[in-house]
């Protein structure tokens, strides 16, 4: 990172404009000198391919409708011929899916007109502190994202593309898989890893609280109010918005959600002003979203403006040849604040490990050995340490027709629950995030089959 800097205060930045209104080519020219970078102006799609032929350049600026065709094109011919180079498209006021497609395309982030200098000097000083391909090194994730199946090496190469970009991550993967990890990392590795990652769990807001939390509030705007404050939107704003469980928004908050990503823009409850916010914006679900909308409890427009990056996380029975690899590093990172020696893992031990399902993914992993190392006797860990639950198989289950329908569903669901509360210690809460249901629903679920005693 030094290097570059150093590099940059030696050599000014270039920025290639692509626009064919002069008076706008004329606008983003002496915003770019007045922040001491240089820039070449083209007025079509064929002068822009002209001057990429022969000059190297650290950010492209286009308009999405020039004479000889779709800012898009030069999106693409820069993807293909120019691969480190980010480029920003400016789109009309409102025209949500040209920036959509653009950003699907490959392009780094967009403006609408009409452009807000306050936006573009933030989005050219991000750009101009991207990491260049070859800062990122496959070290650089594997010491987060650990495992060599080729799943986790399929994700860590789509990590390392994405975090070059400001366009919106939906992560979608089973509870446990490691998606909120994703996230920082995508964060970490992108041009502004000293800013904000602020991280929100969708499901433990009160929907009455919502608004106030995202987008903060003025003194006086509601009872308690007694100061201004902040929301999530500011508190991250330069950084990155992590927002978990997106699935669980009521539809009242995707609205104004919605309007906040596109507008980047945000006003706090009670003010009369807008608040202009910088955020790249990476969600997660254990949920498949685009079922959700087929269902009408997600909003279309909102599921294509989120998902314009998916990157989805292998569960570990996908990754068997990684956990010997997942549990040695876990054993050490629990045995370190002790100052102990880590234990090491029986051949049957091994073996058991290689063989469970992990319906709870990496979280069930790090619980089965944080258990078995507060429990241990010794420094071996062997098979009878590790208290694996039973893996329920289908022939275990009563089979349908040697009872009544309803008993055969309720045995197959109080089985499913009891499963879910022992992964998460008996923490409702979790297990019903664990099962895709409301806490309210498990409630219920519970005192119908006699759980509760």
């Amino acid at each position: 990172m030094s290097a570059r800097i150093e590099r940059r205060s030696r050599e000014p930045g270039r920025v290639l404009i692509v626009d064919d209104e002069a008076d706008i080519r004329e606008l983003l020219d002496l915003t770019m000198v007045r922040m001491g970078l240089l820039a070449d102006c083209a007025a079509s799609l064929a002068e822009a391919r002209q001057f990429l032929d022969h000059t190297s350049y650290q950010l492209c600026l286009t308009d999405m409708r020039l004479p000889d065709g779709q800012g898009i094109e030069l999106v693409r011919h820069i993807g293909e011929h120019c691969r480190d180079l980010p480029v920003a498209v400016i789109t009309a006021h409102g025209s949500t899916e040209n920036a959509v497609s653009a950003l699907k395309a490959g392009a780094f982030d967009y403006l609408a007109k009409p452009v807000s200098l306050e936006q573009l000097r933030a989005l050219v000083k991000t750009a101009m502190d991207l990491p260049r391909t070859g800062d990122v090194t496959i070290e650089s994730t594997t010491q987060s994202l650990l495992g060599d199946s080729p799943a986790m090496q399929e994700v860590r190469n789509l990590i390392e593309r994405v975090a070059r970009s400001q366009a919106p991550v939906y992560i979608w993967g089973e509870s446990g898989s490691g998606k909120e990890l994703a996230a920082r990392l995508i964060h970490r590795l992108g041009a502004r890893p000293d800013k904000p990652f602020v991280a929100v769990n969708c499901g433990a807001i009160p929907e009455n609280l919502m608004e106030s939390e995202f987008f903060g509030y003025r003194r006086g705007a509601f009872t308690g109010a007694e100061q201004d404050r902040e929301g999530f939107f500011q508190t991250a704003d330069g950084g990155t918005l992590f927002l978990d469980e997106v699935a669980d928004l009521p539809l009242t908050m995707q609205v104004k959600l919605l309007r906040a990503i596109q507008e980047k823009r945000v006003r706090k409850v009670g003010s009369t002003s807008e608040d202009m916010v910088d955020v790249r914006i990476v969600c997660a679900t254990h949920q498949k979203l685009k079922a959700l909308v087929d269902q009408g409890r997600f909003r279309q427009d909102l599921f294509y403006r989120l998902n314009v990056i998916e990157l989805r996380m292998p569960a570990v029975r996908e990754c068997r040849e990684d956990i010997p690899l997942l549990a040695r590093h876990i054993v050490e990172r629990l045995s370190r604040p002790s100052g102990l020696r880590a234990p090491e893992f029986t051949a049957a031990a091994q073996r058991a490990l290689a063989e469970y399902p992990y319906p709870g993914n990496v979280r069930e992993l790090e619980n089965i050995i944080e258990r078995a190392l507060a429990l241990l006797n010794g420094d071996v860990i062997d098979i009878g340490d590790l208290n694996l639950s039973p893996q329920t198989t289908h022939e275990e289950l009563p089979i349908a027709g040697q009872m009544l329908l309803q008993d055969h569903l309720d045995h197959v669901e109080k089985a499913a629950i009891l499963e879910a509360l022992q992964q998460t210690r008996f923490n409702r809460t979790a297990a019903a995030k664990l099962l895709g249901v409301t806490f309210r629903s498990l409630r219920y679920r519970m005192e119908r089959l006699g759980l509760n005693e």
